[in-house]
């Protein structure tokens, strides 16, 4: 699963598991963007987002935060990710690229986005407040040629499929914490607790030590 990750959230790492979870996977990619093509600059730089998501994965084994895209330190087009992947993995494999809604809605946008099901499935989470692509838009034709019904149909080939799954009622913003946290409002239980300590201690996102909001 990419992302900016700006910050990471219970609602990022929720959706990541239920993947993880009906999917049986080995192991899930929790991979941090250098710089998104398609979206504004993330507020916090590469290192921070990449030490935030760390420490969020740190207590579980079923996800590994992985630093490649921001090793690149170029733009990060999920082609060249994908690519990537696919070398250190069997031809014969599913690979299963997590990602929510709004996301999917701007697919049809991305660089060579015609080849990434060429090499993996997409797996589509419809958080509450999201909105599916509308109806005669490249996004929703390509829906309805590739729907997989049910998760485990993901398993039964490569590559080639897109599910849609209703991910479970955490309704969280990355942007809506961001500002939160700039107003003095602490997001205790939106974010793994260690997440919430690096943002103070590192004084992100507008979050002063002097603040006159309670950090116990």
């Amino acid at each position: 699963m990419g992302g900016t990750f700006d910050p990471i959230h219970l609602g990022h790492l929720r959706l990541a598991w239920e993947a993880h979870s009906l999917l049986g996977l080995s192991q899930t990619e929790i991979m941090p963007c250098h710089l998104p093509p398609h979206r504004d600059t993330p507020s916090s730089n590469a290192q921070h987002r990449l030490e935030m998501a760390r420490l969020a994965c740190a207590d579980t084994t079923s996800f590994h935060v992985n630093d490649w895209e921001i090793e690149k330190q170029t733009n990060s087009y999920s082609i060249e990710t994908l690519s990537h992947l696919r070398e250190h993995i069997s031809p014969d494999s599913p690979l299963v690229f997590i990602m929510g809604m709004d996301a999917f809605r701007m697919f049809c946008r991305w660089h060579r986005w015609q080849d990434i099901l060429n090499l993996c499935h997409l797996w589509v989470s419809h958080r509450p407040g999201s909105s599916p692509p509308e109806e005669h838009s490249d996004e929703f034709q390509l829906l309805q040629q590739h729907r997989a019904a049910q998760p485990k149909d993901l398993l039964a080939s490569p590559a080639g499929k897109i599910h849609v799954h209703n991910t479970t009622a955490l309704d969280i913003s990355a942007t809506q914490l961001r500002d939160n946290i700039d107003q003095g409002f602490e997001p205790r239980f939106l974010l793994p607790e260690p997440v919430w300590q690096y943002i103070k201690q590192q004084q992100l996102y507008g979050w002063q030590k002097n603040t006159t909001f309670s950090d116990k």
